[in-house]
């Protein structure tokens, strides 16, 4: 795909997100004093509709679609691994009622999904991921190909969430990133997560300077050819914090932490997946593969939903 094409289709997305009042949720901010995460007045430009809390404050959050490789059933988990193998990730993610004083969101429930090592999602493992990486098939990690690198976790009183995970891989033509939907109003049935409505559909990004050093190491090291950078992704708006990019400490020799709030109206409705928030979130949609998409993109169901046992 040419690079006006992708600017092109970038400024699309974005466009989509700030005309879609619709497809908006409200987040309050971190703390911004981390180096990998978005500055101060990043956090500071969005209009507030809620008061300060703690050291951070209340902003808009614009909502994006789910993409292609979303599957529902994903199992209620802390751990969503299932034995992939890469540099650890820790997932610490508070969710706060930003309609009124920003306090936390008891029993939210934030499920979030990525991709492996390699580039690929559990479900869809024949997409090729772009450059020149292993066939899924290579992967001996023991990992279920339907369930690995997704999960729900429930938020108790804080509503704060944690996830252990990887530090996820890349594929053409997105950045690194990572899948987040907050529900509430479900309950938790036989594993997984059902009922209720969804109020934020969003992603989660991190520095290049991270994935930089990341992507050197085995496993990372086998899928070769030039990842996104985060200023030219077509999803993420360049906003720092409000628009998912998280306050990382750590390193690829130990593993990573990734914090973010994330508000929301919990009366609102976002579930992704009409379109809101600007096109097809950078993906090649469900059915209907775009000219230049990497080929082997999903074009069509997957090949089974996760197990709810």
């Amino acid at each position: 795909m040419a690079d006006s094409d992708l600017k092109r289709r970038k400024v699309l997305v974005l466009g989509g997100a700030a005309a879609g009042t619709a497809g908006l949720a409200l987040a309050g901010c971190g703390s911004s004093s981390d180096t990998d995460s978005g500055s101060a007045s990043d956090s500071a430009s969005s209009s507030s509709t809620g008061s300060a809390s703690g050291d951070g404050q209340c902003v808009l959050m614009s909502s994006v679609t789910e993409g292609p490789y979303y599957l529902d059933g994903a199992l209620v988990r802390k751990d969503i691994t299932d034995g992939k193998e890469g540099v650890p990730l820790t997932l610490k993610l508070t969710v706060q009622d930003t309609t009124d004083s920003c306090d936390p969101v008891a029993g939210a429930a934030v499920e979030i999904w990525h991709c492996d090592a390699w580039g690929y999602y559990s479900g869809y493992t024949d997409a090729n991921p772009g450059g020149k990486a292993p066939a899924e098939s290579e992967d001996k990690s023991g990992a279920d190909d339907k369930t690995y690198l997704r999960g729900y976790q429930v938020a108790g009183k804080d509503g704060v969430v944690e996830f252990t995970t990887i530090f996820p891989g890349w594929y053409t033509p997105r950045v690194t990133h990572i899948h987040v939907k907050v529900h509430t109003g479900g309950e938790k049935e036989d594993g997984t997560y059902e009922g209720g409505k969804v109020n934020y559909t969003g992603q989660l990004f991190f520095k290049d300077s991270i994935g930089d050093a990341v992507y050197k190491l085995a496993p990372y090291s086998r899928h070769t050819g030039s990842p996104t950078k985060l200023d030219d992704d077509m999803v993420y708006g360049g906003g720092g914090a409000k628009d998912g990019l998280m306050t990382v400490s750590g390193s690829a020799g130990k593993g990573y932490t990734g914090t973010l709030t994330l508000g929301i109206d919990p009366d609102a409705s976002n579930d992704g997946a009409g379109g809101s928030g600007g096109g097809d979130g950078g993906e090649p949609p469900t059915g209907a593969p775009p000219s230049g998409a990497p080929s082997g993109a999903p074009s069509g169901a997957p090949g089974g939903a996760p197990s709810k046992s």
